[in-house]
């Protein structure tokens, strides 16, 4: 097998669906002309809505060029400098990426959640120069801040954007009725509505970054030792938004007016790039703040009605076990996009039961900007993570290095305009996964079919070995997530005296009768005998990041 014939069939597979092969990536020289091009079009439509107030494209347009102006007139900061964002989904999020990027300067995304050790790892790897926080994980912060490079703080509250009495009715509540919002204490901090009233007074240079300049410091999750910052460049962004438009057209959006609701924290590379393909195609983007408030959720839905929705296993889990979700009206959901982990079987199936949508699994990583590969509208394969985007190369090698053909499993390789320029500051790392033809190695074990779709069958620091028999946990998982009485479950490997690992199975139960024997018996149903589970642990819930992914490794340590 040669790259070129799978190359060859994978553009057979595009042309056959009708999809484009040649798109124009460089379309646009940097994110920021793609951005105000889509602000001018879209002018008088909805851009973005949170905790019920919309923000028109506009206003958008206007206030992240207000907080560009004060950037770069008062912040002190020089071209190239790190800002770190950090904030939940609120209408304020979009304002502050695009009046970083205006002003020529670097986003780093940062977790709202994350713990004092992970912000000062962050804040001192990026070499951040300037923060915004949202007052509700400010004290954490302020806690960090003296031992970090980090000159000026700006804070927003919930509400900052909302009109008066609902802003002040708002941030009333959280602060003193809810008490979310504990006490901290920055010196010299600045309110973001402070800064925008500045910034609305003085005038912004023009920025023109160059194709290869640095857009964004985007960190891992650090699974593997201490976090790296994936370099995205202003090619790989735009790059990424005009492959998953292309894409997108498979779907038959409107595009301008469609409302998009992302439950999903921006500030990760999946839910921030599908973010931004609604930002270009004129969408209204509905921001949901806290997705495990699945009452907000259910809330939104109602209220908006989306056309779009982006979500992962677990949260289609959880909503379709929710009563009153089921009986919403779906008839405006057109799209479901599912990423960020391995989707089952019995989740995909259940949900297109209740709303009627199929769900569109796509693959990617923080390394790839992210998308990689999606399944098309009209052609969606459940378990599969669907063909690449235009102008992707992908291949599978096994642990020699040697190029796998159709249907053997091995690690994936991505090659495209979207693969990251590197890890901040730390070129050996780089150099362990993008080789000199610029192929990126993604630790996912993958398959790719003879019809140019591509399943993904596991991480492979997650594989199981049971008697030198490799065990893929996702493939576990996708089996007992059918059993009637499952919500959840998580596999992993346990040392075994005689068999090297064993499968342990974590289980969250919808009824609590469920048994282990009646677990193992229904995986003996449907797997072979080596992976069938040797223990079972019923838990009431599992482990997960704050975008929805079961934490297996924390499972495997416990």
């Amino acid at each position: 097998m040669q790259q070129s014939q799978i190359n060859e069939t994978i553009e057979a597979t595009l042309a056959r669906l009708g999809l484009a092969t040649r798109i124009d990536t460089d379309r646009f020289q940097s994110i920021v002309e793609l951005f105000e091009d889509a602000l001018k079009r879209h002018d008088t439509a909805i851009a973005c809505s949170s905790l019920g107030h919309d923000l028109r494209y506009a206003e958008l347009d206007k206030l992240s060029g207000d907080f560009a102006s004060w950037l770069q007139n008062e912040s002190g900061l020089i071209a190239g400098d790190r800002v770190a964002i950090q904030m939940p989904n609120l209408i304020q999020y979009l304002v502050v990426v695009l009046g970083v990027l205006r002003a020529g300067f670097v986003v780093v995304n940062t977790n709202p959640l994350y713990t004092e050790r992970e912000l000062e790892h962050q804040f001192n790897d990026a070499q951040v120069k300037l923060l915004v926080v949202q007052a509700n994980v400010a004290q954490t912060a302020a806690a960090v801040l003296p031992r970090t490079g980090v000159e000026k703080v700006v804070v927003t509250e919930l509400a900052d954007l909302h009109p008066q009495p609902k802003r002040s009715l708002i941030n009333f509540i959280a602060k003193h009725v809810k008490k979310i919002v504990p006490p901290f204490d920055i010196p010299g901090a600045l309110s973001l509505r402070a800064v925008l009233a500045v910034g609305a007074k003085q005038n912004r240079q023009p920025v023109s970054p160059q194709p290869h300049d640095l857009a964004m410091l985007q960190y891992t999750g650090g699974t593997t030792g201490v976090a790296k910052g994936a370099m995205l460049s202003h090619r790989n962004l735009v790059a990424n938004v005009m492959q998953s438009d292309a894409m997108f057209a498979s779907h038959k959006l409107e595009g301008a007016g469609d409302v998009f609701m992302q439950p999903l924290p921006v500030y990760h590379i999946y839910a921030f790039t599908a973010s931004m393909y609604a930002l270009y195609g004129g969408a209204q983007t509905v921001f949901i703040p806290n997705p495990r408030d699945l009452g907000s959720v259910v809330d939104a839905f109602d209220r908006y009605r989306p056309k779009l929705f982006c979500g992962l296993n677990t949260l289609f889990v959880a909503l379709s076990n929710d009563e009153r979700f089921r009986k919403l009206d779906f008839s405006n959901l057109k799209v479901t996009l599912s990423g960020g982990m391995a989707l089952t079987e019995a989740a995909a199936n259940e949900w297109q039961t209740i709303t009627g949508c199929t769900v569109s699994e796509g693959y990617g990583l923080t390394e790839t900007s992210p998308v990689a590969t999606s399944n098309p509208g009209y052609a969606q394969q459940i378990g599969t993570i669907g063909v690449p985007v235009p102008q992707t190369n992908v291949r599978v090698l096994n642990d020699a290095g040697e190029l796998l053909g159709f249907d053997e499993p091995g690690e994936l390789g991505i090659q495209g305009p979207q693969v990251m320029q590197g890890y901040w500051q730390r070129p050996e790392a780089t150099a362990e996964v993008i080789d000199a033809e610029g192929w990126f190695a993604t630790g996912d074990v993958a398959v790719i079919q003879p019809d140019g779709y591509l399943r993904i069958v596991d991480r492979k620091k997650d594989m199981i070995v049971v008697s030198g028999f490799n065990v893929y946990p996702n493939e576990l998982e996708d089996v007992l997530a059918a059993h009637p009485d499952v919500l959840e479950c998580a596999a992993v490997g346990i040392p075994d005296s005689s068999s090297g690992e064993v499968v342990k199975m974590f289980v969250v139960r919808k009824d609590v009768r469920l048994t282990e024997q009646e677990v193992k018996d229904f995986c003996r149903q449907h797997l072979t005998a080596y992976k069938i589970p040797k223990q079972v642990e019923f838990r009431d819930e599992l482990p997960k990041t704050n975008v929805g992914k079961i934490l297996r490794r924390e499972l495997r340590d416990s």
